[in-house]
């Protein structure tokens, strides 16, 4: 039977979900409340309308095999569409293993510049994006994205000195910018709070597998060079270009707008789902989170909503946290292929070297991602990845220069293949959001703010400092060590918050708090009946 938080009238929320067997102290919903399902009956215009009942019950096997579906049908291909962000993303790191800054006639600061010529241009992407995937719907606009990106990607070969490198990096950064926000919008409509960080991990983990499968591939595509006269990169820009376009065209015929709305050339004239598993997804979303049923699914934000969204102040610290906690990271990920050459590994040897480091980023990942939803904890999770980064960074700073090319590299694995929490932080933005306005505009800022932190990144790293990179790596101590601050100091601010709404929840009577939810003009997080995940 699905847990129903607006038919179950005259029970407290903590009686209710022992009524389901669930521990209250576990449970992470957003909304405490549980009253007159009026409150949080869904707009007309809500693509799944017509299948809301807030008297519908269904089995719990029934949700789990549809769950099972959902992660097939829908999760997968997110993942899929990740990858291939990821290959036109990372593989400028293979190209610098193939001697692509000599070809140009380019140096590192040069590629510094680059990159964060890159990363703005993702960074002042990523909200206007957002905002266009809201209007046309996340299904019409990320393959648009995906085929624009692999044109630009594909025109890398061509590229021929600095001039040319600072405008692909660019357009690239453009096209690219607002796809991950974008994914996290959609992946909204099909899962609710407590499943989104799992598949966000699956999606990173994608991410991360993308390295691991670039890294054979530019192993085979990167012999090709001097083939018709060309440098092994040209070849890994062009091919792998092809293979994102593809992947693009596919998605734009594969991906429904809802639950509700499946039928397609690709997925059957009668769709994925029967009436009743549309029943099941649509009653068990709302039921987790009624704001999702404030706007439907091709509804643009006004100005008004938006600057409301902007200006939430609950949200900033989750932003100030995006701006920093993978820059002691960020510098060694980026500069890994790099360091192996320095280090005295061959171009090859350089490419399968990197590969552990990424099978150890997905165990951390999956691991600690599990652990924060087991344990209920977000932020102190969190905290493990500055914890874990800090004596590896010590490390690095004191190292003697005559230190053995397997000391370098197994410092560097351990660095790159860090606990990568990026899934739990988003999945507390889209949570705390506490509504579809709000999320929409602060998903595409958290990653705005994980994208800035991705330009100071890459400018930590300079050339007067290589190869050992000792005054970046005493700024990366120093922002580690800032960045437990900043974890800490976000878990006591949320509690605070919620220990002050309980208090005035429970001085209020039965009848007040009906009162107050049905005449309040306090929207998502703003109500005395949400409360922050922390």
């Amino acid at each position: 039977m699905g847990l129903d938080k607006s038919t179950y009238q005259g029970l407290q929320p903590a009686e209710t979900l022992r009524h389901y067997h669930i521990d209250p102290s576990k449970h992470t919903g957003t909304f405490e409340t549980v009253e007159d399902p009026s409150f949080y009956t869904p707009i007309r215009k809500y693509e799944g309308r017509h299948r809301y009942d807030p008297k519908f019950e269904w089995e719990p096997k029934e949700e789990r095999r549809l769950i099972r579906k959902l992660d097939i049908r829908i999760c997968a291909w997110v993942c899929f569409m990740f990858f291939s962000l990821q290959l036109d993303r990372g593989n400028i790191t293979q190209a610098l293993s193939d001697n692509m800054l000599d070809d140009l006639r380019i140096n590192t600061n040069d590629f510094n510049t680059g990159q964060t010529i890159f990363y703005v241009s993702f960074l002042f992407a990523e909200l206007p994006s957002q905002l266009i995937s809201k209007k046309l719907g996340p299904d019409r606009w990320i393959p648009i994205q995906i085929v624009s990106w692999s044109l630009i990607a594909g025109l890398q070969a061509l590229i021929s000195g600095r001039g040319s490198f600072f405008a692909c990096r660019s357009l690239l950064g453009i096209m690219e910018g607002g796809f991950i926000p974008d994914n996290i919008l959609y992946l909204s409509y099909f899962y609710t709070s407590v499943e989104l960080p799992i598949r966000l991990s699956f999606f990173w983990v994608s991410y991360e597998g993308t390295f691991i499968v670039s890294a054979f591939l530019a192993y085979g595509i990167l012999h090709l060079r001097g083939h018709n006269g060309l440098g092994g990169w040209r070849w890994l820009f062009a091919l792998e270009g092809l293979l994102t376009g593809l992947i693009g065209i596919a998605s734009w015929f594969y991906l429904p707008p809802s639950p509700t709305q499946t039928k397609g050339w690709l997925r059957g004239k009668d769709g994925w789902f029967n009436e009743r598993e549309e029943r099941i997804m649509v009653n068990r979303i709302l039921r987790d989170d009624p704001s999702k049923g404030d706007m439907h699914n091709r509804q643009a934000l006004s100005f008004r909503a938006f600057w409301y969204s902007l200006t939430d102040y609950d949200m900033w610290i989750i932003y100030l946290i995006g701006l920093t906690w993978l820059i002691p990271n960020n510098p060694m990920t980026n500069y890994l292929t790099l360091q192996l050459r320095a280090a005295g590994f061959d171009t090859f040897e350089t490419n399968l070297l990197t590969i552990p480091a990424y099978v150890l980023f997905i165990l951390q990942l999956l691991l600690w991602t599990w652990v924060s939803e087991k344990t209920n904890q977000r932020f102190l999770t969190a905290l493990i990845s500055q914890i874990y980064a800090l004596p590896i960074l010590v490390a690095l700073e004191t190292i003697p220069a005559t230190s053995g090319p397997w000391v370098k590299w197994a410092l560097s694995m351990l660095l790159v293949g860090h606990p990568y929490v990026h899934a739990i932080i988003v999945a507390i933005t889209s949570r705390n959001a506490g509504s579809v306005r709000t999320r929409t505009v602060a998903s595409a800022l958290y990653n705005m703010s994980v994208q800035a932190s991705s330009i100071i990144s890459s400018n930590i790293y300079r050339d007067d400092d290589k190869p050992l990179y000792r005054k970046g790596n005493k700024v990366l101590i120093a922002i580690c060590c800032y960045n437990m601050v900043l974890f800490i100091g976000a878990k006591v601010f949320y509690m605070l918050k919620n220990r002050s709404r309980d208090k005035k929840w429970a001085a209020m009577s039965e009848q007040e708090k009906k009162t107050y939810l049905k005449t309040t003009n306090d929207k998502g997080n703003k109500r005395l009946d949400f409360r922050f995940s922390h």
